[in-house]
């Protein structure tokens, strides 16, 4: 049983993050550039101490700690409304979804996600965009005195995830946001994001990963991500498995929560291919919205386009025949960014990232790869975590690839490049494996294997590469083509 944090750690006072940043008109563009620069050191700092307190990888079911310091902060994360993010794949597809949708509406936003691609100030955005990596800087030295009376309170410090999640509630009452949407940092019930009240729950699909921390019952995993829902609030749910829709009903009624079920009270009525996209026609809970351009791929992503508008809709308390301004709507949704979601990073040959770690992600990419491109060739480079299932991510991926090139990322939790090999092995056959110790050789051994042929006659057009594994793997390759953290 968690000690009891003592009184003295309580104040009613509101807790403000220091000044806002000043106007960007008044500031010399040289000036900003260099405080940036220095920001940027100062980052580097701020996450080695972080990085000091225990990792996001482990976790004890507890709230203690994040109420004590949001207690201490003057409960930042009251002062607006909450839309929660859960589930398993396409919570950070959702909630930025519902970010732009938000945004589009005139609302200031205030979104936290994670894990993030390439730069931790990407977790914590505000008007749908990252906040400032000298933001962040404050934000943390802000807040840090407060995180150290929680941790001199007796029982373990404060876990990183934790910190980080009191950092955004401040940062967000700060600004101050009209609404802020966060995602689940792993389950529900016991993540740190939840002592925040949501408002609206939305539960993305619900499938089995983190069997280290959530284990391997389906029926177990949504009971813990079904905790989000809280008594009064709309919950929002994307199709799901019969037993993890279930379990999330029971929750549901067990708090007096109204319930809508995609397939039921929403879904896409049409979706079609378009050059960039897709073009839908879905059905809200207000009525039908049609014409939406969405700039992304794959029937998963259109799935979370519409369990984002229900959400927004319920927000907003939209019902029969009350819908949101249609033009908001497709501006909104086609304005969409989700980097590392089948984010095309180079034309020839395309290569193309993902962030897909577990076999249902992998399932839905493998299905939109089928559907929606047409590769002579397709090379993966692909690296995972060592706690992840690389099996099960391989055996959906061999359909659609020729050959596989498998490496590592640079994270100390990647899985050993010689393991992974094995698998990919076992999977893919002797001939279609390459194994590489580097990500940067990895696409570039790809990148050959695509545009080499042995006949004269066979075009060299028409190849590519799919970078995918870990989002570690996908935000690495980002930076390696020179995009910028979104």
């Amino acid at each position: 049983m968690d000690e009891e944090y003592p009184a003295e750690l309580s104040t009613g006072d509101n807790f403000v993050a220091g000044p806002l940043p000043d106007d960007p008109a008044d500031v010399d563009p040289v000036d900003l550039e260099q405080t940036e620069r220095q920001a940027r050191q100062e980052l580097v700092k701020v996450e080695a101490e972080l990085n000091t307190r225990w990792p996001e990888t482990k976790l004890e079911p507890s709230l203690t700690r994040i109420s004590a310091l949001v207690n201490v902060l003057g409960e930042p994360q009251t002062t607006y409304p909450v839309l929660q993010v859960a589930g398993t794949n396409g919570k950070g597809s959702t909630a930025r979804m519902i970010d732009a949708l938000l945004t589009r509406m005139g609302l200031r936003t205030g979104r936290y996600t994670s894990p993030h691609l390439q730069l931790v100030t990407e977790r914590i955005a505000l008007d749908n965009a990252p906040i400032s990596a000298s933001r962040y800087v404050d934000v943390y030295h802000d807040i840090l005195p407060y995180v150290g009376m929680v941790d001199a309170a007796g029982g373990p410090p404060m876990s990183k995830f934790e910190v980080l999640t009191g950092m955004a509630f401040a940062a967000f009452a700060d600004a101050p946001v009209e609404a802020a949407v966060v995602e689940v940092g792993l389950g529900g019930t016991w993540d740190a994001t939840n002592v925040a009240d949501a408002q609206v729950a939305v539960i993305t699909p619900v499938g089995i990963d983190h069997v280290e921390f959530l284990g391997g019952d389906l029926a177990g995993i949504a009971r813990e991500k079904a905790g989000i829902i809280k008594p009064g609030s709309v919950a929002v749910l994307a199709e799901q498995d019969p037993v993890a829709q279930r379990v999330i009903l029971e929750r549901a009624v067990e708090v007096d929560a109204t319930v809508a079920r995609a397939g039921s009270e929403f879904a896409v009525l049409r979706r079609e291919i378009a050059v960039g996209g897709q073009m839908l026609t879905l059905q809200g809970l207000g009525g039908v919205y049609e014409e939406i351009f969405l700039p992304l791929h794959g029937a998963h992503q259109a799935a979370n386009a519409v369990l984002a508008l229900a959400a927004v809709e319920a927000f907003f308390g939209a019902g029969k025949d009350k819908q949101l301004v249609i033009d908001a709507v497709r501006e909104a949704f086609a304005e969409v960014e989700t980097p590392g979601r089948l984010e095309r990073v180079r034309a020839a040959p395309a290569v193309l990232i993902d962030a897909a770690h577990n076999p249902h992600g992998a399932r839905a990419l493998a299905t939109t790869i089928t559907e929606e491109f047409a590769f002579r060739r397709l090379a993966a480079v692909v690296g995972v975590m060592a706690d992840k299932d690389a099996r099960g991510i391989l055996e959906e991926l061999e359909p659609v690839v020729s050959e596989i090139v498998v490496t590592r990322n640079s994270s100390p939790r990647a899985m050993p490049l010689d393991e992974l090999n094995e698998v990919a092995l076992s999977v893919f056959g002797d001939d279609r494996v390459v194994a590489e110790p580097s990500l940067d050789a990895a696409i570039e051994t790809a990148v050959a294997l695509v545009e080499e042929t042995d006949d004269p006659d066979e075009p060299l057009a028409g190849g590519g590469v799919l970078v995918t594994g870990s989002v570690v793997t996908a935000g690495e390759a980002r930076t390696l083509f020179g995009k910028e953290p979104a």
